[in-house]
């Protein structure tokens, strides 16, 4: 285990599969990033981003985005970070990583960077951390471990992401996806458990995936800071760089679209980023406002990204050594940090504070509550109640499917299938499944 020295691109950038101990069939002109890649891409649980909410949710508007478009974006980021930086470090890289390699496996890794988040993005995340205080309050908790509770306590759909690509997904609890260390390294934004999530209660493993955790680790060469908690993987600074630009200039954009924001504040924070306007904005003038932005944006990410990837090559060393801290973008030129934090304040005072926001993110509690108090509910009386489960309760966990929880597995085991089921879950079926678990059942129902 790596306790101090450098990690080593060799090493961090292994092909190696989790769950296969052999090296895949090659494949002309497909590495095994590509694969990983296509595995994310091809997945049911990617597909289910398409209805899952970035910043506002179950809007009609086609232009604002999803959790499938926001990742899409991330990914191509990604792709020009880690191709930038494997271009100006290629003599340090192993042969099997040129450019396209590294730029392919930072684009898997984006991808899949929301892929475990729940319906209703994080407001979806605190209804769920706040179910199961209630539930912790009420007892009904008590029979797990100090850190299985935490788990439940501290949901995060990082750690869920991270159980999705190993666990549920293809083979399931035989390696999921089984993708290379490589792109797990590149994905694991806080490679520690939840004992280490500190205030902000970030973590990228629950209790049922830190043997995996462990297991990831040790392959790459991660450097251990602590007992189930290690430095982060270089690449994860170029997902988490990209996933900001497009956090920052994005946002901005969906605020525009539903008439939250005005052109001219999103227009002036876009061109101090850029360094003032494009060399061929004059031919937009007559173009309509949605074009004129798309060219402010566009040339203020060019900026962003040449600068994100030349401060991770400056900072190449640091990040071997698992001593860089802070963000990439916080440490490029004052420009484009400070323009990225006025885009994240005005994000944070204008769009997440607005008033159609707030209401169907309290839908979104009241939708999230019936489906926990129904599924945990079964949960509870499989594990406790001396009379068996009842109709309404086996019928319940008989909508999980194969992956129903079972009497002698552990109560923290069943509540993990629940948050699986529930967390895979859409917006739009999260909405219907918990209205007809309220009695409301419409006609088409009745006759199908």
């Amino acid at each position: 285990m790596n306790t101090s020295g450098k990690m080593n691109w060799p090493q961090l950038l292994t092909p190696q599969r989790l769950g296969r101990r052999h090296d895949s069939r090659e494949e002309t002109g497909r590495s095994p990033y590509h694969k990983d890649h296509d595995r994310i891409i091809f997945s049911g649980s990617f597909r289910r981003l398409g209805r899952k909410t970035q910043v506002h949710p179950l809007v009609s508007n086609d232009h604002v985005h999803t959790r499938l478009t926001h990742s899409l974006e991330v990914s191509c980021v990604g792709r020009s970070l880690g191709m930038r930086v494997a271009e100006q470090l290629r003599d340090q890289l192993p042969p099997w990583a040129g450019p396209a390699d590294l730029g392919v496996m930072v684009q898997a890794a984006c991808l899949a960077h929301d892929i475990g988040n729940p319906p209703f993005g994080h407001a979806g995340e605190y209804a769920i951390q706040d179910w199961f205080r209630q539930a912790d309050q009420a007892g009904q908790l008590s029979g797990l471990s100090g850190n299985e509770r935490l788990d439940l306590l501290t949901f995060e759909g990082n750690a869920q992401g991270l159980r999705v690509v190993t666990q549920i997904e293809y083979n399931q609890f035989g390696g999921g996806m089984r993708l290379t260390y490589a792109t797990l390294g590149a994905m694991l934004k806080y490679p520690w458990t939840v004992e280490h999530a500190g205030k902000r209660g970030k973590f990228s493993a629950f209790q049922s995936e830190k043997h995996l955790l462990t297991d990831i680790a040790t392959q790459l060469g991660l450097k251990q800071t602590a007992d189930f908690a290690w430095a982060r993987h270089p690449l994860v600074y170029l997902v988490e760089a990209a996933d900001d630009i497009c956090y920052a200039l994005l946002d901005l954009e969906d605020g525009l679209e539903m008439e939250i924001l005005q052109f001219h504040e999103v227009a002036d924070i876009l061109k101090q980023i850029g360094g003032g306007e494009p060399a061929n904005f004059a031919d937009y003038q007559q173009a309509s406002r949605r074009r004129q932005i798309a060219a402010l944006r566009g040339h203020a990410m060019e900026k962003m990204v040449d600068a994100a990837a030349a401060t991770f090559v400056a900072q190449q060393d640091a990040l071997l050594k698992g001593a860089f801290e802070p963000d990439l973008i916080d440490i490029c030129s004052p420009a484009i940090s400070e323009g990225v934090r006025q885009a994240k304040v005005l994000a944070r005072e204008r769009i997440f504070r607005h008033q159609r926001k707030a209401k169907l993110e309290i839908g979104a509690y009241t939708t999230l509550g019936t489906l926990l108090e129904t599924f945990c509910e079964a949960c509870n009386a499989l594990h406790s109640s001396p009379q068996g489960l009842g109709f309404k309760q086996r019928r319940v966990l008989e909508l999980i499917g194969e992956n129903m929880p079972e009497k002698d597995w552990t109560l923290y085991a069943s509540y993990r299938r629940v948050l699986d089921f529930i967390g895979g879950m859409t917006d739009n079926f999260a909405i219907e499944l918990a209205q007809e678990m309220n009695g409301k059942i419409g006609s088409r129902d009745l006759t199908d």
